[in-house]
């Protein structure tokens, strides 16, 4: 896998590391996780591809990584039980086995999870969560080897771990990892040669942030 690190991504880091330590240091109090809540959380996410496509012609893709903005919205139906919905959009540049370029596309996975919260009364609050995906690919590009492209939209499914830890009153800071099984037809022109591709983009999200719960 391929992982990018930018300084968007490292500056959230350094202030949330900060915040822990202040609400640590002061033993703040905050607000345990309880039914009705909604978070809304705010994350910096790195989505890493762990992609297998092959075609029509010799060889398989390669799609690049791509560090983005997120917002997730999450209801807790119980102390322990949650719903949450992300909402992000990535851009990733696709390669042919040598360096050939196809262009680039961007995805839109809004993506559904149900969530079991381990310890919600805790200011360390752990879950697990799996769910479903849609992704609709747009803004498709074509890149120097072809004429033409196109991404067939697909259902998925996503597994998903991470944490809320409690920095005071409703605010938290978050880690939070998803792997996202996705599968792809493509169709491109190269040439005067009709090229069609399909496999699996499974991309991971590697997401830091800090969240408020109502």
């Amino acid at each position: 896998m391929k992982f990018n690190v930018c300084p968007s991504w490292m500056a959230l880091t350094v202030i949330s590391a900060s915040l822990l330590a202040v609400s640590t240091a002061n033993a703040a109090t905050f607000k345990p996780k309880s039914a009705g809540d909604i978070l809304i959380r705010a994350r910096v996410v790195d989505v890493v591809p762990e992609e297998n496509i092959t075609g029509s012609i010799p060889g398989s893709a390669d799609l690049n990584n791509d560090v983005i903005p997120e917002l997730d919205f999450s209801y807790f139906f119980t102390d322990h039980i949650a719903a949450e919905l992300i909402a992000g959009t990535s851009k990733h540049d696709l390669k042919w086995t040598g360096n050939t370029d196809l262009g680039s596309v961007r995805l839109l996975p809004p993506t559904l999870t149900l969530q079991y919260h381990f310890m919600p009364k805790q200011r360390f609050s752990p879950y697990v969560g799996a769910g479903i995906n849609y992704t609709h690919f747009y803004a498709e590009d074509t890149g120097s080897a072809n004429s033409s492209i196109d991404y067939k939209d697909k259902f998925g499914y996503a597994l998903q771990a991470g944490f809320d830890y409690a920095i005071a009153g409703n605010w938290s800071f978050n880690v939070d990892v998803k792997k996202i099984f996705l599968r792809t037809d493509v169709h491109t022109t190269v040439g005067s040669t009709h090229v069609t591709a399909s496999g699996h983009i499974n991309p991971w999200l590697l997401g830091v942030g800090v969240g408020y719960r109502f």
